[in-house]
């Protein structure tokens, strides 16, 4: 079984849900807490690539919600910028393995990740 990063908050039902999954899978996680390790601006451009930013946007948080990102997406530096301090505004979990990645809960995508 491959080692797959995963990068959650311990609270995040969603985050629970998916490691409990994958673990029961047999998959082997290493972890990377966003609350009490934030990733930087760098990391997260790193992170997010060639992919478009705006999936790495959590459309449940406040602030996505009270700046109307969903009609007003901010710009690519704008989002890295306010994802690197506001770490609940990153969508969760990302779990990575190789190039490979799965934002958010999705059973069918994380079990054909843990293969």
């Amino acid at each position: 079984m491959a080692k797959l990063k995963m990068y959650l908050k311990p609270t995040c039902t969603s985050c629970r849900k998916a490691k409990g999954l994958l673990l029961g899978l047999g998959a082997q996680l290493e972890e990377h807490d966003l609350g009490k390790d934030r990733l930087t601006v760098e990391q997260l451009d790193a992170l997010i690539g060639s992919r478009n930013h705006r999936d790495f946007l959590n459309s449940r948080n406040e602030l996505y919600r009270e700046q109307r990102m969903k009609d007003h997406p901010p710009a690519r530096d704008k989002a890295l910028k306010l994802m690197a301090k506001e770490p609940n505004l990153i969508r969760r979990p990302v779990v990575i393995r190789g190039g490979q990645m799965v934002l958010g809960y999705d059973p069918e995508a994380l079990r054909k990740l843990a293969k």
